[in-house]
C-alpha cells in the first residue's frame, strides 16, 4: 500500500514561516505536520505502508532529504514527483503518475485528524468525512434515501448533505484511478473551479460501478494559516499533555507547555500552551500562547499569541507578533515590561 501526499504548495497562508520551509514541514510539538499524519496511516491501515510517494514543488534539495529520513526511521520507502503548476488536486496527484497503482492512500498534506475508525480496505473508495454545521464552504458526500453515497459535492449552496470531505482517500484500484484522471486531463474535463479535481475523478470511478465508503474522524485539525496552527498546537497539548526535553533553569512551567530537544530557558515563566522547538533559547521572558520555532533566540521578552521564526532573534520587548525566519530585532533601550524573573528555586 502506498501514500501519495500532495504538497507541492507555497503555504502562502503560512508565511513568513513558509518562506524557507514548505508548510508539512513546520513542526507541531516537535513532529512535522506530515510525519504525524503519515504515523496515523502506519498505525491505522491493517496492510503494511510500503512506499510514500510526496509530489514536490521548487523545494530546495534538502525536502527531499528530510523527507527520505522520516521515512526511513518508519521502515518506508520514499519516492517523489514534481509539480511545476498547480491545476488542480487531481493534477498533483497524477505528477506521481508512475506510482499510481495497486492499493493507495492519498492525502493531502495540511490536514491532522483522529479517528476510532478502521479502514475498510475491502471497499473500493473510502473518503475520510467529518459532520460539520455550515458545509457550504467544503466538499460534502451527498446520499440518497437509503444512505447510499451517490456523488461527491464540491461546495454545495445549501445545507442538505453535511458530511464534509477532510481531503484523505483510499483506493483500492490506483490504476483506474490513474487512468481517470489521464482520461480528465485528456479531455480538459474541469471542475467548477477551472481545475482539475479528485472529487471529480472519484465520481466518475462511481458511475462506472465502484462503490464509496465513508470513515469518520473524531477530530479535523487544520493547519493552513497561522491561528489554525495555533489551535491545532493548543488541541494536541491538551491531548498528549506536558513535554518537557530540554534545560529549564530558574523556570516557571504553566502547563501544558512543549520543550524540544536542546533548549534552553533560563529565568523564565513559559506557558500556558506555548511550544518551543529544539535549539531555541529563552533568557529572562515571559511567554504564553505561543509558539518559538528552532533555534530562536528570545532574550527580555513578554509575548503572547506570537510566532517566532527560525533562527530569529528578539530581544528586550513585549508584543504579540509574527516574525519570520532569520529576523533580528534588538532594542537599543530596554522598555519598561514589568518582567519579573522568577525566584530562584521556582523551576518545573
Amino acid at each position: 500500500m502506498k501514500l501519495i501526499i500532495p504538497m507541492a504548495g507555497r503555504g502562502t497562508r503560512l508565511r513568513p514561516h513558509t518562506h524557507v520551509t514548505p508548510k508539512p514541514l513546520l513542526p507541531v510539538l516537535g513532529i512535522t505536520i506530515v510525519e504525524r499524519i503519515v504515523r496515523t496511516f502506519v498505525n491505522l491501515v491493517p496492510h503494511k505502508i510500503t512506499d510514500a510517494v510526496f509530489v514536490l514543488g521548487d523545494f530546495p534539495a534538502e525536502v527531499q532529504e528530510k523527507l527520505t529520513e522520516m521515512c526511513t526511521k518508519m521502515g518506508i520507502d520514499s519516492e517523489f514527483g514534481f509539480q511545476k503548476e498547480a491545476l488542480g488536486t487531481a493534477h498533483a496527484v497524477y505528477c506521481a503518475a508512475e506510482h499510481l497503482d495497486g492499493e493507495l492512500i492519498v492525502i493531502f498534506a495540511d490536514t491532522l485528524f483522529y479517528t476510532h475508525e478502521p479502514l475498510n480496505t475491502e471497499a473500493d473508495i473510502v473518503a475520510y468525512v467529518k459532520q460539520v454545521t455550515d458545509p457550504r464552504r467544503f466538499g460534502v458526500v451527498a446520499r440518497d434515501e437509503e444512505g447510499r453515497v451517490t456523488e461527491l459535492i464540491e461546495k454545495p449552496n445549501h445545507d442538505r448533505f453535511k458530511e464534509a470531505l477532510i481531503g484523505i482517500y483510499y483506493i483500492k484500484n490506483g490504476a483506474q484511478f490513474r487512468d481517470t484522471i489521464a482520461h480528465m486531463m485528456e479531455n480538459k474535463l474541469v471542475g467548477t473551479r477551472g481545475e482539475y479535481e479528485v472529487t471529480d475523478a472519484l465520481d466518475m470511478m462511481m458511475k462506472a460501478g465502484a462503490a464509496l465508503e465513508t470513515a469518520s474522524v473524531t477530530d479535523w485539525l487544520d493547519c493552513g494559516t497561522l491561528s489554525a496552527l495555533a489551535e491545532t498546537t493548543q488541541f494536541i497539548l491538551d491531548r498528549e499533555g506536558n513535554q518537557l526535553f530540554g534545560d529549564l533553569i530558574n523556570t516557571t512551567i504553566i502547563e501544558p507547555v512543549y520543550v524540544g530537544p536542546g533548549v534552553t530557558i533560563r529565568d523564565s515563566v513559559i506557558g500556558p500552551y506555548t511550544s518551543i522547538e529544539s535549539g531555541a533559547e529563552v533568557n529572562g521572558s515571559v511567554v504564553k500562547h505561543s509558539i518559538i520555532f528552532s533555534n530562536a533566540e528570545v532574550a527580555d521578552v513578554v509575548m503572547d499569541r506570537s510566532f517566532i521564526g527560525h533562527s530569529a532573534v528578539i530581544k528586550q520587548s513585549a508584543f504579540s507578533a509574527n516574525i519570520g525566519d532569520h529576523t533580528v530585532i534588538e532594542y537599543l533601550t530596554k522598555p519598561s515590561t514589568g518582567v519579573h524573573k522568577p525566584p530562584t528555586g521556582a523551576t518545573s
